[in-house]
């Protein structure tokens, strides 16, 4: 498409939910051409990451071609770029390789990134968990650790099977569970020889309690749920740092582990540094009742990149239908700008929140009361509501076999170890927890004897 075949050029950047959801909603007027700009070909379903990670799912399961989605689109332009710097008057960007894009609308929907709040090592040796890259690295790394303590038992004692995992909310709870059902089920099955009962899981949040949005019933039931499957909880406590093969708590207690999972926060992408604009809370830019940008017509910032202001002008939770519903918005605004008509303010329709919390166990606080119902029956509701929300009919169905077969099988889904730089592991290469004496003392013993 020529850039002067007189329709009005959107230019998106970012393929999540709020990209995606502005570039159909902007696909659907014929008058309008748009660029969307990815770094990567797919959009990727961020809530279903940690079942990557813990092999419910295969990558595919998750991940879907941007191409594919617009094929029936010729006013949509994919273009694979990572965009480094934004130029707000001009409404240009620019990719780290130098070419530039400049459009009548600009939507900055480029996502998050781990915030390791400066934790020493944090960056370095720990595993977040943000993106279908992670999720892979992070399997690869839980496997891996299996394999290694398949052929030699005694790396147990140098915390081989101690798993840290660092935040209490959506990303933090659901990992546990399932790592916890990963070790409880599919681990005895394939690994015959694996002393499972040596894993530790710590679970770790500075708060006093987990998954704080939701109510104090919800606080006990998580609670309890994940303490019947031997995740060890320490609220009100931190990692001060991650090492090659140790965390430091914040309490001074200092555990063996070659698997420290981020699930600590986010911050806005690293695009929002570089747009000569203000940053608000988490890095974030602070956007306009309309979603667009303080004196800068034309340019919108939705999705995780955004600080969007609710009814109560605090800033909306940074979930996937904000910034679908976010990323919706915005394209009916530049539709209404393109037709001399005024903006819409974002309205956020709530219909609730839900986390899983392990094989047949979740809650969900479900409707514009966020109606609360926790187990089996909040179990279906989050398998219901994650299905529809899949991009393409054969992820959908993937899925939902994957999650069949989970339910009835002890094996689970794909354990496949397809990223081996990340299994290999230099035992000896942390002398925090030297000599392996002391090592065996400390991971070995549970949680509330740990020094």
């Amino acid at each position: 498409m020529s850039p002067s075949d007189g329709r009005h050029h959107v230019v998106i950047v970012g393929g999540g939910f709020a990209g995606l959801g502005c570039a159909q909603r902007l696909a659907d007027d014929d008058n309008v051409r748009i660029t969307l700009i990815d770094r990567n070909n797919y959009h990727q379903f961020q809530p279903l990451l940690y079942q990557v990670a813990t092999s419910l799912l295969a990558p595919s399961d998750i991940a879907h071609s941007l191409r594919e989605v617009f094929a029936g689109q010729d006013n949509v332009d994919v273009k694979l770029a990572e965009v480094s710097g934004v130029d707000p008057a001009t409404k240009t960007v620019r990719s780290t390789d130098g070419e530039e894009w400049t459009a009548d609308a600009l939507v900055l929907a480029a996502g998050s990134q781990p915030n390791f709040f400066r934790t020493p090592g944090a960056d370095e040796n720990s595993f977040p968990l943000y993106s279908l890259d992670n999720a892979t690295r992070l399997r690869s790394r839980i496997l891996g650790l299996f394999e290694h303590v398949d052929r030699n038992p005694s790396l147990t004692e140098r915390g081989a099977l101690n798993f840290v995992i660092v935040g209490g909310g959506p990303t933090g709870v659901e990992v546990a569970g399932a790592l916890a059902d990963m070790l409880a089920m599919s681990v005895p099955a394939e690994y015959r020889d694996l002393d499972v009962g040596a894993a530790r899981i710590y679970l770790l949040d500075y708060g006093d309690a987990l998954l704080k949005p939701f109510s104090e019933k919800a606080h006990a039931y998580v609670a309890k749920v994940l303490t019947d499957r031997k995740v060890e909880l320490r609220l009100g406590t931190g990692v001060k740092e991650v090492g090659t093969g140790h965390a430091q708590f914040s309490d001074g207690a200092v555990v063996a582990t070659r698997c420290v999972i981020w699930g600590g926060g986010i911050e806005a992408a690293a695009l929002a540094q570089n747009c000569g604009l203000a940053r608000g809370h988490g890095g974030r830019l602070d956007v306009q009742p309309d979603l667009a940008l303080a004196g800068r017509p034309g340019v919108y910032a939705v999705g995780d990149i955004a600080n969007i202001p609710g009814p109560d002008k605090q800033p909306l939770p940074q979930l996937g239908s904000v910034a679908l519903q976010s990323g919706q918005t915005a394209a009916e605004n530049i539709l209404a700008e393109f037709e001399g008509k005024p903006a819409t303010p974002f309205a956020y329709r709530d219909k609730g929140i839900m986390a899983m919390i392990g094989r047949g166990a979740a809650i969900a606080e479900v409707g514009k009361n966020h109606h609360e119902v926790h187990g089996q029956l909040a179990h279906m509701a989050w398998l219901g509501v994650h299905a529809s929300l899949m991009t393409g009919t054969r992820d959908k169905v993937e899925a939902i076999i994957d999650w069949g077969w989970d339910r009835f099988t002890k094996t689970g889904g794909p354990h496949v170890l397809d990223r081996g730089d990340v299994a290999e592991i230099n035992w000896e290469d942390d002398p925090a927890i030297s000599p392996p004496g002391v090592t065996a003392a400390r991971s070995s013993r549970p949680a509330e004897a740990v020094p």
